[in-house]
Parts: C-alpha cells; sequence; structure tokens
C-alpha cells in the first residue's frame, strides 16, 4: 500500500520499511504459522507509536506488536503493520532500589534489566530461558513466567502500572481500581461478576484468554494485571512499571534424579512446602550429555537461596531427604551452577529434534494443569501420543504443573496435518479433563485460541469478544488472536515450502540431504539474538556488531526459508536481499554448536554464493583470496616472496593491489614467508641425513619413522612458518616421530580447500578436494595409517566437517577427516606416556578459535594448559577477521567491531607477563593490525619453553 507507506515515512521518524528484507524478517516467530506483513515500524517513541495506529486505522490496516519474536503461539505475526519495539524503544528509563521499581520501556531485554538491578540486590522475578533475548513488552503480552515462578509469580504478579495506547488513540494510564479502564469496561463486568467468580479454573498458570477476573473488586479491579496476557489485541504498550523483588545474596542448586519424568511429576508438588526458587523437570533424552548429572532418566533442577552460601545449602540438602530420589546433586559453585541451568534452558532448542535427529514442532509447548495432577496428567498424555503414533519429550515447569514439548507432528502434508488437527482437539480436552488451562505460559495466539471454547465455554469465550470490542471496536490490534481466532491448523509456515529436494551441493547428512529441511532448523528461539557473549560462546557476532535482526542466524534463516518459499523473496538463489543478508555472516560456524538446534549458517552461506555466482561474475576478492593457496603456491613455486613483499611495502603499490582485490583499504598484506614451511624442513631433514650418513648411520625417510603425518595448511605453510617449526618440535620432544604431508604429493596439490568453501566457490573445492585424496594415495587408503595433524583449526574443521559433507559419496573423505587432529589432540592421544609439556607457569589471554569452539572442541587444549601451568581462561566471541571476512572491502568496521568485543579488551586487561594464545592465522593477524600485539600459536609457546629448559 503506497499511501500508507508514505504516511507512515512522513508521520513516524523511526523506521519504516515495506521493503522484501523487512518484511521477510517478520513472516514468522517462534511457532508452526507464517503471515507475510505489508511493512514494519520501529517507532522511537509512543509519539511513533500513536502515528502509526492513526494511519493505519485510517487505511483499515491491522498492527501487531512484537518484541523479540521468540512467541511460540503465532502472536507475533500478522498480515498489516509489524511494531518493532527492539531497535529503539528498549530502554530502562529509571529504577527505584527504594521502592523495588523500574520504569521500561517494550523492546528492554529482559537480561537488561536484570544486569541493572543486581548490583542493588534486586531482579525481575519471572526468567523464561529465553531471558537473554526476550523482551519486557512481550512477556507482559504474553504474562510470561520462567523457572522462578513458584516463588515470585508470572509477569502479571511483577506489574504495577502500564502506559497503553489503543486503536483509537487513547493513552490510557492502567493500574488497581479501575485506573486507565477504557470506557465500557467496568459496566461490562460489573454484569457478569457471578461468571467471572466461577468461571476460571484456579491454577498458578492460567494464562489462556483474557484474565477478567483481576477485575474482580475483591481483586483490586486491577487493569493493568488484566491487560497482561493479552498478546497484543486490546492496546499498544509503550511504557510499564514493574516491580523488582530481592534476590538472595547465595543460591543452590538440588539436582533430583528419578527413574522418569512421570516419577518427576509425582514429586514435585510435595516439595513446594520447602519454598524452593524453581522446581524444574526435564528427561534425559533431552540431554546431549548427562555427565554432569546424577544418575537417573529424569531430573528436577531446584534451587534454594539463603543469606549465606551455607544456608542457602542446607536448604537444598533439606530438600534432598525430603524427596525420593534415585540419586541427587547439590551444587553451590555459580559457575557450576550456570552450566547445569544451561542444560536446562537449551532444553527449548533440544526439544525441536527427537532423538533419532527427526523434526519436533510446537503447538502444545506450554499447556498446565494443578501440580497435584501433573503425574496423572503426563500419563495420560503419553498414553494419547501413543494413540496417534506421536512422540515427545515433556520438559518444563514442573512446580506449577506447566509442561514444554515439542511433538513430532508432520506438518508437510495434508494427512500429517489433519492429524495434527485432531491431536490438538483430543489434547485439549484432556488437558480441561484434568482442571488445566491450554496455555501455561506462552499464550494462545493460533495454536490454541480455537480451541478455547473447550476450557471456558461459549459464553465465556463470548464476553473475550465484547471485551476485545471495548478495547479496540475496529478489530485493528492482532485480529484473528484469542477471540475470533484463525483456525490452529491454517497459515502454517511449512505449507509454503518446496515439497521436492532443492538441487545443492553439500550433503546435508543430519537433514537427510535435504537443504529445505535444513533451513526448517531455525524454529525462531533466537539465542543468536543475545547482545553479549556468554562463556566460550561463539554466535552470533555480527548480529552483536550491528544489533540488525537480518544479520543474526535467525534473520539469515528467515530469508532462506522466503527464498526457497517464493511468495515474498521471488528470485531465488539470485536474490540480493538474501546474499546482502549473508554478506555480513562471518563464517565462524558458531551457530553449528551454540544454536540448540545446530543451524549451520557458514554452510548455507557457501550453499548460496555457490549457486547465487553460478556462471557470472564473483567479487575480486573471491579471485584474490578464495584462491589464495593457488596464488601463494605460485610464489613459492617461483621463488618471489622477496618480490611479493617489496611491492606490498610500497604505498601506492599496495593501495592500488588492496583497490583491484576487494581488499578493505585499512589491511595491511601479509607478509610471506621466504622459504615456504616444508621445504625448510625437508632441507632440515635432508641435512640431518647427511651428518647421520657421515656418522656411519643410515637414514631413511619413510612412514615408519614416525607417528603422525603433519598437514601442509596454506597459513603455516607460506606466511606463519615459525607455526610449523615449532610444532615438530614439540611433537618430537613428546617422542612422535613427524613426517609432512607435502604441499604436492604425486604430482597433485593437497590443499583442504578452505578458502573455496568461504567463498562458495564449491565446485573448485570439490576438485580441490578430490585432488588433495588422489594426492595424497595410501595415506588415505592404508588401514591404521598414522593421524594427520593439522595446525590451522579452520583448516582441521574444514576436514573434518565439510570435506565429507562435500564429499559425501567418496569414502576416502570420510576416512580423512575422521583422522584429523589437532595439535594438542595429536598430543593428548599420542604423546609417549612418560610425556609431559614443559612448565610455563604464566597467564594466559587469547580467543578460543571459533572453528575450534564449533567444530573440534578445545577439551585437549585446556588439559594441555593446565599441564603446562598455563592458567586462566581464553574469552569466547569472535576475532572478527574470520579468514577472508576481515579483509574483504566494507567489512573492515564489523570485524574490527567484533574484535572490541571480546579479544582485544581481554589483551589490554591482561598481567604484563601474560601469554597470548592465538592459534589461528586470522586471530593472530587480527590483534598484530589492530592491537600491535603478537600471538602465539600454543606450540610456539611450548617449543620456547622447551628450548629455556635445554639451555
Amino acid at each position: 500500500m503506497p499511501d500508507l507507506q508514505s504516511e507512515l515515512t512522513r508521520t513516524v521518524r523511526g523506521e519504516v520499511g515495506f521493503d522484501v528484507t523487512s518484511r521477510a524478517l517478520t513472516t514468522m516467530d517462534a511457532s508452526n504459522y507464517r503471515r507475510v506483513p505489508l511493512g514494519v515500524v520501529a517507532p522511537r517513541d509512543a509519539d511513533d507509536v500513536a502515528a502509526t495506529l492513526a494511519a493505519c486505522r485510517a487505511h483499515g490496516v491491522p498492527v501487531v506488536a512484537r518484541g523479540g519474536g521468540t512467541s511460540i503461539a503465532g502472536q507475533a505475526t500478522g498480515t498489516g503493520v509489524v511494531l518493532d519495539f527492539t531497535r529503539h524503544m528498549n530502554g530502562l528509563l529509571s529504577l527505584d532500589p527504594a521502592a523495588r521499581t523500574a520504569v521500561v520501556q517494550p523492546g528492554l531485554v529482559l537480561d537488561r534489566l536484570q544486569q541493572a538491578a543486581a548490583p542493588h540486590g534486586l531482579r525481575f522475578g519471572p526468567d523464561p530461558s529465553t531471558h537473554s533475548r526476550c523482551t519486557l513488552g512481550g512477556m507482559i503480552g504474553n504474562n510470561s513466567c520462567g523457572s522462578h515462578s513458584v516463588a515470585w509469580g508470572t509477569t502479571a504478579d511483577n506489574v504495577s502500572e502500564l502506559s497503553v495506547l489503543t486503536a483509537r488513540g487513547d493513552s490510557l494510564r492502567l493500574g488497581r481500581d479501575w485506573a486507565g479502564a477504557p470506557e465500557g469496561l467496568r459496566p461490562l463486568v460489573e454484569g457478569e461478576l457471578a461468571r467471572l467468580r466461577t468461571g476460571f479454573p484456579a491454577l498458578p498458570r492460567r494464562i489462556s484468554g483474557y484474565a477478567l477476573d483481576a477485575l474482580l473488586p475483591e481483586n483490586g479491579a486491577d487493569v493493568a494485571r488484566s491487560f497482561c496476557g493479552s498478546e497484543g489485541t486490546l492496546g499498544i504498550l509503550t511504557e510499564a512499571v514493574v516491580r523488582l523483588v530481592e534476590a538472595p545474596s547465595a543460591r543452590a542448586l538440588a539436582v533430583l534424579a528419578y527413574t522418569d519424568e512421570s516419577a518427576a511429576a509425582e514429586a514435585a508438588a510435595g516439595l513446594l512446602p520447602l519454598a524452593p526458587l524453581t522446581v524444574e523437570g526435564m528427561a534425559a533424552d533431552l540431554v546431549r550429555s548427562t555427565a554432569d548429572l546424577p544418575r537417573g532418566g529424569a531430573w528436577l533442577f531446584v534451587e534454594t537461596g539463603g543469606d549465606t552460601a551455607a544456608e542457602a545449602r542446607a536448604r537444598a540438602e533439606a530438600i534432598v531427604r525430603a524427596a525420593d530420589v534415585v540419586d541427587s546433586l547439590v551444587v553451590t559453585d555459580p559457575a557450576g551452577q550456570r552450566a547445569l541451568w544451561r542444560i536446562r534452558e537449551d532444553a527449548s532448542g533440544t526439544a525441536t529434534r527427537m532423538p533419532d535427529g527427526s523434526e519436533a514442532w510446537p503447538g502444545w509447548e506450554d499447556c498446565a494443569v494443578p501440580p497435584t495432577q501433573l503425574g496423572a496428567y503426563l500419563r495420560d498424555f503419553r498414553s494419547l501420543l501413543g494413540v496417534y503414533g506421536l512422540r515427545g519429550t515433556p520438559y518444563g515447569h514442573f512446580g506449577d504443573g506447566c509442561i514444554h514439548v515439542r511433538i513430532d507432528f508432520d506438518l508437510l502434508t495434508v494427512p500429517g496435518v489433519a492429524r495434527f488437527r485432531s491431536f490438538s482437539e483430543d489434547l485439549a480436552d484432556l488437558v480441561v479433563a484434568h482442571g488445566g488451562s491450554l496455555s501455561g505460559e506462552h499464550g494462545d495466539g493460533q495454536a490454541r485460541a480455537e480451541l478455547l471454547p473447550k476450557m471456558y465455554g461459549d459464553e465465556m469465550v463470548t464476553l473475550f469478544e465484547r471485551a476485545k470490542a471495548v478495547w479496540d471496536p475496529d478489530d485493528l490490534l492482532n485480529p484473528g488472536m484469542l477471540v475470533r481466532p484463525a483456525p490452529l491448523d491454517t497459515n502454517l509456515r511449512f505449507s509454503v515450502l518446496p515439497r521436492e529436494p532443492v538441487d545443492v551441493v553439500f550433503g546435508y547428512p543430519s537433514d537427510g540431504g535435504d537443504f529445505t529441511a535444513a533451513v526448517r532448523r531455525c524454529v525462531g528461539v533466537a539465542k543468536c539474538r543475545t547482545t553479549e557473549v556468554s562463556g566460550s560462546s561463539v554466535m552470533c557476532p555480527s548480529f552483536r556488531a550491528t544489533g540488525e535482526e537480518a544479520h543474526s542466524t535467525r534473520g539469515r534463516a528467515r530469508l532462506l526459508h522466503e527464498m526457497l518459499a517464493g511468495e515474498l523473496v521471488t528470485d531465488g538463489w539470485q536474490s540480493t536481499e538474501v546474499r546482502d543478508a549473508l554478506d555480513l555472516c562471518l563464517s565462524c560456524k558458531g551457530c553449528r554448536t551454540d544454536c540448540p538446534v545446530g543451524v549451520d549458517m557458514a554452510t548455507y552461506k557457501a550453499e548460496f554464493l555457490h549457486h547465487h555466482y553460478e556462471g557470472r561474475r564473483r567479487p575480486a576478492s573471491h579471485y584474490t583470496m578464495g584462491w589464495l593457496p593457488r596464488w601463494l603456491r605460485l610464489v613459492a613455486r617461483t621463488r618471489t616472496a622477496w618480490l611479493v613483499n617489496s611491492l606490498a611495502s610500497v604505498r601506492p603499490l599496495a593501495a592500488l593491489a588492496k583497490r583491484l582485490g576487494g581488499i578493505a583499504k585499512e589491511r595491511k598484506i601479509p607478509r610471506v614467508a621466504g622459504v615456504p614451511f616444508t621445504r625448510a624442513w625437508r632441507r632440515e631433514v635432508r641435512a640431518e641425513s647427511r651428518r647421520n650418513t657421515h656418522d656411519g648411520v643410515e637414514y631413511v625417510e619413510t612412514p615408519s619413522r614416525g607417528h603422525v603425518y603433519l598437514w601442509p595448511d596454506t597459513f603455516t605453510e607460506h606466511l606463519s612458518p615459525s607455526v610449523g617449526r615449532a610444532a615438530v618440535r614439540v611433537l618430537e620432544a613428546a617422542g612422535l616421530g613427524v613426517l609432512p604431508v607435502l604441499p604436492v604429493m604425486a604430482g597433485k596439490p593437497v590443499c583442504c580447500g578452505l578458502t573455496y568453501v568461504s567463498t562458495g566457490q564449491l565446485d573448485r573445492a570439490r576438485e580441490v578436494m578430490r585432488t588433495t585424496l588422489d594426492g595424497m594415495g595410501v595415506l588415505v587408503e592404508g588401514e591404521g595409517a598414522p593421524p594427520v595433524v593439522v595446525l590451522e583449526p579452520s583448516c582441521a574443521a574444514t576436514l573434518r566437517t565439510d570435506l565429507p559433507e562435500l564429499l559425501p559419496d567418496d569414502p576416502r573423505a570420510a576416512r580423512l577427516a575422521a583422522r584429523v587432529l589437532t595439535f594438542a589432540e595429536a598430543l593428548d592421544r599420542h604423546a609417549a606416556p612418560d610425556w609431559t609439556p614443559p612448565r610455563i607457569d604464566r597467564p594466559t589471554v587469547g580467543q578460543t578459535h571459533c572453528h575450534q569452539h564449533a567444530v573440534l572442541g578445545d577439551t585437549a587444549d585446556r588439559r594441555l594448559r593446565a599441564a603446562a601451568g598455563l592458567t586462566g581462561e581464553l574469552s569466547g566471541g569472535c576475532c572478527g577477521l574470520a579468514g577472508n571476512f576481515g579483509f574483504e572491502k566494507g567489512h573492515y568496521e564489523v570485524s574490527a567491531t567484533c574484535a572490541e568485543e571480546q579479544l582485544l579488551p581481554s589483551v589490554r586487561q591482561a598481567p604484563q607477563d601474560a601469554v597470548v594464545l592465538a592459534d589461528g592465522f586470522s586471530c593472530r593477524t587480527q590483534l598484530e593490525q589492530l592491537a600491535g600485539v603478537r600471538g602465539r600459536h600454543l606450540a610456539e609457546v611450548l617449543a620456547e619453553a622447551l628450548e629455556a629448559e635445554a639451555q
């Protein structure tokens, strides 16, 4: 609607986006549903909201309020104008520690409020598992709860006043004693007192429908409380006064193990008299590893608080004694508690996949029953699943009787969708039979609103419709939610996706070779939208740098979804919208591990670039940095490193080369080694042979001499040969004979193909990989052959994952991938039994390489550092250079911002004697170019210590 867009652009100070990208990013939330909006408005203040409402009212266009977009029931999607509050109206306006209140805007992320309240010993009580990205406005709209609701209640229990704009432009300040009530609401309620007093089930997690019972005189006629959970259908929130609670000075976590989830559910209600802060439940099939949990098939996570650690522990131990458990664990260490809580919080993503890898979906994500009925309800629920041949693993807030579950519905076929509807109707009957609520946390949305008559009866639902008409007589606000809902089996987001597999290059082994299934992995839980690095996590550095949804893993997945759908993004692989969103993806692979459902955006980006540029001219950087191994081999063969370095040192020539090569002007061109690593190494070996022969000792260079092969990655070979020399020194000191995999084997160049993969030149990457496998010959074919040590983490990750996924039909690829070890892994697994690394006894700083974090793991590195006396933790995040990314024109600012997030501050704040570790060439280059600091590979640090010991 060009007239509406024009009016909004003229009257709204915030951003107005009616373009394809803005709309595509908001077609979905975390539910099964999809609606294509007309446009998106990011208001700067309440005046912008009023102007948007006025324009939409004049044009008869509905309005949907959206926070973090993590709603499970579809209520954050719509066909009109979406109000995105996260961009500007995201502030904490004030915090009063004495009154224990805070004034917040709707787009404020919960964790920001918690961080501001913590220094005062306060917190906001409700804490959904999405606390790092959900917003206060969304929590109020859904009446969210979280794990601490047994102690501190729902969002409605913690709201004091709300500033609201109605669809007709009235500004209301909602509170108790009818404060802010729209005209007609009080007479409506006073005419239905008997129905309101008897028509609502009494349970702690009754979220479904409108909370009209909060308007009863005995409940304080609390209009603000009644507004909570209305899902943006009554008014648009612009500001809220929320109450804070006193946070315990110390906490303990009791993890109680049971045989199964029914046993845990039966026990949960009995723990409530002991006043725990949480009673959370989950079963073993939601846990990636049970190594850190007590023995059992299901667990209750019961948190206690106290003024001291001893008091918190005593309360936790009292709960253990009162519980009939198979096993238990009490943790008081904050880091240990956080690690355990991450297991529970990640369940919202882990639950989207069944143990066999098949997909599972929301729809019955959060129904609730009285806690005393939970065990019986779960048994009946399991039985109903069996009747329909469905699977799902319940988890959630057992102390409140609220169950989260994702079920392996078939939402792709007509019979599957019909079964989804029939099951939903029967499950609604089952919930009601147990005295429960269809929604216990996430709201009704489209998923359950159609079924509300089963819970409340037709007359109460009619009363809901009358209340909606009082607030919003024009049905402008989020129509189709709560009242007069769309059928629960319409607007399914999967209905627009292609039914036949898309022709792709990667194998996608975890998704049955189906790229569409890989894209479907993103269910919208939005862990990629966190604004701070947590622990060693990496995902998603570009979002943290820009704050833009399009540069989050979820945003990119949404655009790929719309590309496959072809309705909004209509030009398929040629889409400029998808290309631009992927442009700032660093291919760090952080999402492969940090995303709860394992979205691998680096792979999707490489796939897209391959198709996007197929048969077309590529950016210059794809030919310069994408073909880097070829150019460096040419320099080595012609022995012209001196010439290249000399030319690069002449500023005008370097500037011209960077401009022609698509390289950022701010970057320095790294120096090429005068003598490649393996050439120098072979010289040393031949010299050693001559010396040994002169002494009467025969020297034979055969594989039997060594136990590991050393891979000649491009960076070690041509740019950092000191790393290779150091690695050989340490590996040999550890009792390992080391043999080189030469850059050319049997006349074939050897390369992992990393730079071709990262630039989406997948045909070339596969050609390079096949040539490599051909050249390596017996090193690939031989049974029980030695492992292959790869010093550059990004190359090791490429060999472990991209190689077998690009050549799934070549068994040699899988065999080589299985033999790839990092430097630390080689020492950890193959060093002489009596070998110990040299003691260094110094603190360390630096950053775990993002590919190592995501693909390789750093357990062996941690053990090796500890054995050498290298203390301290390496930071998370990404260095920002990320191979070719940070060198490419247009990426410098984002690259530097990523480095400033964790890596550079940690180095600047490090003790003077700290060792700066950086195993990746990119990380070392970023440190040198942005901070003037020399980072070193762990091999270099250990080799230097060995030399010092030998002196």
